[in-house]
């Protein structure tokens, strides 16, 4: 009886035995041919972590990791195309924390966010974002800029990646804790909302470290404050928001991460996150990051699967309680 049970059984057991061999070979292969990595941006923001991160994969595999930047609606267009990409392990996709926030702020999508992408890891977070704004604004304090956009008269605009992007949800944060009205206007990325705020287009961006720092060191732009617990290491000039005598306006600024079309082998999800954590063991790596302002994480798959879960509903809350109604 045993024997033919045992032999029942057999080709079943063989079929395991051979899909981990192929499995293991195929990550061992892997990759042998370009791979791309989708960046829902244009210019700056999660678009600089992730050439600094390709760049490093390129070297370690032997093959280029292409880069390829998809803004629009939002960082919909580009999560769309991962989204129903092969799961082959030769397109991954690269964006902020506003891949959380757009399911509170839409009413559809036009993929599922944590049933069609697979997280692979947290990049960086950005710990804080910095209230910026063009020379020409008089203000040179927070409390300045909130008694100058308090006034009747005030016309004072903000841009931001696009709506319901972490950076608009924050300057509607300061808006309601604030008490203004600041008008909010969406770009197609942060290198185009920065670009705005440079040219006089808006006066005002709640920035993240990477689309600013350079420009308020080179006197371009000026920071007020910092939305973070404590001085970013970047600009450790630029006192916190609670140091600006506005102690109730903390945001951490969100984060950039990496994820994979569903169903990708979970062997090459695990080899890129090797991958990263190689970078992120490399000091010039390290050093470009935090002089962006940044701070490297490269955190675990299971890991990260579990934050971005917890961080839709976080941004669920937010965007209640900013009155924001989705579109």
């Amino acid at each position: 009886m045993f024997h033919s049970l045992f032999s029942r059984f057999l080709p079943t057991v063989a079929a395991v035995a051979m899909l981990g061999a192929a499995g293991a070979s195929f990550a061992q292969s892997y990759p042998n041919r370009p791979v791309r990595i989708v960046v829902a941006a244009g210019a700056g923001g999660p678009d600089v972590i992730a050439r600094l991160i390709a760049a490093h994969l390129t070297t370690q595999m032997g093959q280029p990791f292409i880069v390829e930047n998809k803004p629009g609606a939002n960082g919909i267009l580009g999560t769309d195309i991962v989204a129903k990409s092969a799961p082959d392990g030769y397109t991954f996709l690269v964006y902020s924390s506003g891949l959380v926030s757009a399911p509170s702020m839409y009413k559809k999508l036009p993929y599922d966010t944590e049933k069609d992408l697979l997280p692979v890891t947290n990049l960086v977070l950005n710990g804080g974002l910095f209230v910026t704004v063009n020379p020409a604004v008089p203000a040179k304090t927070l409390q300045e800029f909130t008694a100058l956009a308090r006034k009747p008269d005030s016309r004072i605009a903000f841009s931001s990646p696009g709506v319901g992007n972490t950076l608009h949800l924050a300057g509607e944060q300061y808006n309601a804790l604030a008490k203004t009205k600041l008008l909010h206007i969406p770009y197609k990325g942060g290198g185009p909302a920065t670009a705005a705020l440079l040219g006089g287009e808006v006066q005002a961006m709640f920035a993240s470290p990477p689309n600013v720092v350079n420009q308020i060191k080179a006197g371009k732009l000026r920071a007020l404050a910092y939305t973070g617990t404590k001085r970013a290491d970047a600009l450790p000039d630029v006192p916190t928001t609670a140091e600006a005598g506005m102690p109730e306006f903390v945001n951490d600024g969100g984060w950039f991460g990496m994820f994979a079309p569903a169903n990708t082998p979970l062997e090459v999800v695990e080899k890129i996150h090797r991958g990263v954590q190689v970078a992120f063991a490399d000091p010039a790596v390290v050093a470009k990051i935090i002089a962006l302002g940044l701070v490297p994480v490269g955190d675990s798959p299971a890991d990260f699967k579990k934050y971005v879960s917890a961080q839709i509903k976080s941004y669920a809350a937010i965007v209640r309680a900013a009155g924001i109604e989705p579109e």
